[in-house]
């Protein structure tokens, strides 16, 4: 039985599900979810994200990395973590990046969260010089200090929408209409949720909230906290809460109906990058940013490193004005440190 008439017959048994149950089955069901069997990545694939337009990317996160541990005393050894780590691009050319780096190399406890059996493999072939830890979890990586590394990983991560109805709000739920999954409206329990801003929002208004991702973020910043570390996320979202809708889809490089064949297409949101930074804080972290990611890079020196790989790279300039031009990746994509708060302001994060 397919996944589409699995979650049919589930809400004909139990009632409409929430857009986060739906856009969990849709990704990481077991048996047909999005990112367990596939490698998504690539012109052949459904997206490109950073670390695959160019290696300086990664080289530059890696650079980040170095300068954050260095940051941190110089600790050996440390968890150097990556939650979503793709085809293994980023971490690669990041370790390549820092091998001149003294002590680096030798003080790292290389550990990945990943769910996708074939992105494993990708990442075994990328890094197949490095002893690496596997966790589906990121609450699975052992205690310690830790670098956190998550590019283009909490769009994945479900959602909720919930839409202004009067004085209170309403859910938008997954239901059916007849034989075909479609959109409804039910009571929410959520409405704590909303971000200040919005909170008196006039009536039809949509607002998507995380509970999953609000859950990471304080997972993240308590351990750093703890233990001690500094985490990096970039993804793409405004800088600060927002209203309106971003469930969407994408299959091929087009866009795609969410509710269409669950399990063929990636299922993401725009992450609000003001529920991160509350979240943090209220865990007791120390937070830089947001900053666009074509500043972040800027900061971090990507223009001379670009400009020597263009030397041999013809397609170079492209790439580094898809990365950091501000109708593309440099202002659509945002980035923020999560840190101990005991650390001075990380790379790339100075004002």
């Amino acid at each position: 039985m397919s996944l589409e008439e699995r979650l049919k017959r589930r809400i004909r048994a139990f009632g409409p599900i929430t857009l986060a149950d739906y856009m969990a089955a849709a990704l990481t069901d077991p048996e047909e979810g999005y990112y367990r069997r596939r490698d998504p990545l690539g012109a052949s694939g459904d997206f490109v994200t950073a670390p695959e337009v160019s290696q300086v990317f990664g080289e530059l996160i890696g650079a980040w990395a170095a300068i954050s541990w260095q940051q941190m005393g110089s600790p050996d050894p440390f968890r150097l973590v990556e939650v979503g780590p793709g085809r293994g691009t980023l971490m690669a050319d990041a370790l390549r990046a820092t091998k001149a780096v003294p002590g680096f190399h030798r003080a790292i406890r290389l550990h990945l969260v990943e769910v996708g059996e074939r992105l494993m493999e990708r990442q075994r072939e990328a890094l197949s010089d490095w002893p690496v830890t596997w966790h589906v979890e990121l609450a699975d990586v052992p205690e310690g200090p830790a670098v956190v590394l998550a590019n283009e990983f909490l769009d994945t991560l479900p959602i909720r929408q919930l839409v202004r109805e009067g004085s209170g709000w309403e859910e938008r739920l997954v239901g059916l209409r007849g034989d075909e999954l479609a959109y409804v409206f039910g009571p929410t329990a959520l409405s704590s949720l909303v971000p200040p801003n919005l909170a008196d929002a006039l009536p039809g208004t949509t607002v998507e909230v995380s509970p999953a991702r609000i859950a990471v973020v304080d997972l993240l910043s308590r351990r750093l906290v703890a233990q001690g570390g500094a985490a990096l996320l970039i993804d793409y979202g405004p800088p600060e809460s927002r209203a309106g809708g971003t469930f969407q889809a994408i299959r091929a490089h087009k866009t795609w109906s969410p509710l269409a064949e669950p399990g063929t297409a990636d299922i993401t949101s725009h992450v609000d990058f003001g529920e991160l930074v509350r979240a943090a804080r209220l865990a007791g972290a120390a937070v830089h940013g947001p900053v666009g990611q074509g500043l972040f890079l800027e900061r971090l020196g990507i223009r001379p490193r670009a400009d020597r790989l263009a030397q041999r790279d013809a397609s170079m300039p492209e790439a580094l004005a898809r990365l950091i031009d501000f109708d593309q990746m440099g202002t659509l994509f945002q980035a923020i440190a999560i840190t101990h708060p005991a650390l001075p302001v990380p790379a790339g994060f100075e004002t």
